[in-house]
């Protein structure tokens, strides 16, 4: 006899790109994962009526709307998950907390520092009623990421001294490439910095166990005007003759410290011609070192500083072994994962902490620390200095 599980009936706001991947990622977790909670796909939100049923029926969603707020209060709706542009995440989130539901939400939690607290603010109340907030940081559940973090925490490094990251990508490196709401300011927050900067703070953080704590940046935005796209062209992509300015940064680099004592060195930019979504992290410590590059997504590379140096060289573990994190509901070893699987590991840890009553992690509290970074970097351009964040 199957056993019969709670239901945890979800709604998600928003169906594009990010819409996608967790739709794809609820439909398929339960279905690989014993989860304690059966997740079901009860509606779908989106501004535009027509389009969100066409989106519902194609993605799987039982029914559709064109009102958050109408389905945020509906009773028969347990999770709010929220793949909109980040200038409504505050709004929605908070909402979606002080009636009940538990969120998801997409990073960077919030467009500015101030938003991201309110949300904390409301997460940390709403958390004393048992209602769970998470923010959607799917990077941190590749199985190479969770190894990395392990090595670390096992002392697999020894002191940590260095932390690089990059997050390179190329998609508006054309300058005709037409206006997007992740081009405008009001709509996204930043540019590079938040959109995939975001990404690489979290990343390093959770890897090395550590905070930053300090650090100077520089902004830069290589083409400031694009034309409009057509919206009424049918074609996604299409530009007009008529041209607007784009209002947030194409690149961002910064030094940071962390509290632990290691330097940083990072960069973000949508300029790396060549550069599909190549996500490079390295840490360098006093026994050893590791790096991961998301374009080889299922490989970690790990030195190990102890071996005699005839045979010391970094190795190349394939982190598709039962062993390693999450694995072992898929494949064979050696059949590696993609890059959907981590919204589905994000589901499935989603639920258990729902289940358990424990808080997922990433929280909006993460979210926020990462957010007042994100806030220092563009301080830090705008001034031409060093930004502290201790305690942050």
């Amino acid at each position: 006899m199957t056993e019969q599980r709670l239901p945890l009936r979800v709604a998600m706001i928003g169906h594009a790109f990010m819409g996608n991947a967790h739709s794809q990622a609820w439909r398929t977790a339960p279905h690989f994962f014993p989860l304690p909670l059966r997740p079901e796909m009860a509606v779908l939100v989106g501004h535009d009526a027509g389009r969100a049923a066409e989106a519902a029926e194609r993605l799987g969603w039982a029914e559709s709307s064109a009102d958050w707020r109408e389905v945020v209060a509906r009773d028969d709706v347990d999770v709010v998950d929220i793949c909109t542009p980040g200038d409504t995440h505050a709004e929605i989130a908070i909402a979606a907390l002080e009636a009940g539901k538990h969120v998801l939400c997409e990073k960077p939690l919030a467009n500015t520092v101030e938003e991201a607290e309110a949300m904390t603010a409301a997460a940390e109340k709403a958390r004393a009623d048992g209602v769970l907030a998470m923010v959607g940081f799917t990077y941190r559940r590749v199985p190479a990421i969770g190894l990395a973090r392990r090595l670390v925490s096992e002392g697999r490094l020894g002191e940590l001294r260095h932390v690089r990251a990059q997050y390179l990508q190329d998609w508006i490196s054309d300058p005709e490439a037409p206006l997007s709401w992740r081009l405008d300011k009001s709509k996204a927050g930043s540019g590079a910095l938040g959109d995939i900067g975001a990404h690489i703070v979290d990343l390093t953080q959770y890897i090395t166990g550590d905070r930053i704590v300090e650090l100077t940046g520089r902004l830069e935005t290589f083409v400031r005007e694009r034309p409009y796209a057509e919206s009424h062209s049918g074609l996604s992509g299409t530009a007009s003759a008529e041209r607007g300015p784009v209002t947030v940064d194409d690149a961002a680099s910064f030094l940071t410290s962390f509290a632990g004592g290691a330097m940083g060195v990072f960069e973000a930019t949508r300029f790396a011609n060549g550069r599909k979504n190549a996500i490079r992290i390295e840490v360098n410590g006093s026994a050893g070192s590791l790096a991961f590059d998301f374009e080889d997504m299922n490989v970690l590379e790990f030195f190990d500083a102890s071996e005699p140096a005839e045979t010391a060289g970094f190795r190349r573990i394939l982190a598709t072994e039962a062993g390693h994190p999450y694995v072992a509901a898929w494949w064979p070893p050696g059949h590696g994962l993609g890059y959907e699987h981590g919204f589905t590991h994000q589901v499935v840890d989603l639920v258990q902490a729902i289940a358990d009553g424990t808080d997922p992690s990433p929280t909006f509290a993460d979210g926020l620390q990462v957010q007042r970074v994100l806030a220092a970097v563009e301080t830090s351009s705008d001034t031409r200095s060093w930004q502290s964040l201790e305690g942050g």
